[in-house]
């Protein structure tokens, strides 16, 4: 086993595992705190795989501004009662339990029955260039151009309309 599948083995198994850790903590803070070494998990997945700005954008904009609001929303919610929380039904219980086996049954088979597949040994002839700032700005400003402007122009619009709802009426 080289260091290069070794990293890639550990980081998959804290990614799961912190995963697992998010959703089952009863705490909305230790929950927080786990997603962010999930994101952490997937930058290092990321850069074992040489996607260099894939796993920078991972750690600046994911944990570094996206998991700070989410923990001050989490701390300003103040969610002290846990009773009013409770579910009164156990619909949505039966739902969610046939749903994951559903998930768990899908990756049995994928397990399973994909182990036959003769996985890939070697990285694509450009593998080094996909995930530099060079090759995501290439494809971005050339191919991607008319989706990148339309997203552009969503969030403008967002903003645009956040910025009308949040606005007092005199």
């Amino acid at each position: 086993m080289t260091v290069e599948t070794f990293t890639f083995t550990f980081l998959a198994a804290l990614a799961v595992a912190s995963g697992v850790v998010m959703i089952t903590h009863r705490n909305p803070v230790m929950s927080a705190l786990a997603l962010i070494a999930n994101f952490f998990a997937l930058a290092g997945l990321y850069l074992t795989l040489r996607a260099q700005l894939l796993a920078v954008l991972q750690i600046v904009v994911y944990t570094g501004a996206i998991m700070v609001l989410v923990v001050f929303v989490i701390m300003l919610l103040n969610l002290g009662d846990e009773e009013r929380l409770k579910e009164r039904t156990s619909l949505w219980k039966g739902i969610g339990l046939a749903l994951a086996l559903g998930v768990v049954a899908e990756l049995g088979f994928i397990i399973f029955a994909g182990s036959g597949a003769q996985l890939p040994t070697a990285l694509a002839p450009n593998a080094e260039s996909l995930g530099t700032v060079e090759g995501i700005g290439d494809a971005m400003f050339s191919r991607f151009l008319l989706p990148f402007e339309m997203t552009s122009l969503l969030l403008l619009a967002a903003i645009i309309g956040a910025v009308v709802l949040a606005k007092k009426k005199s």
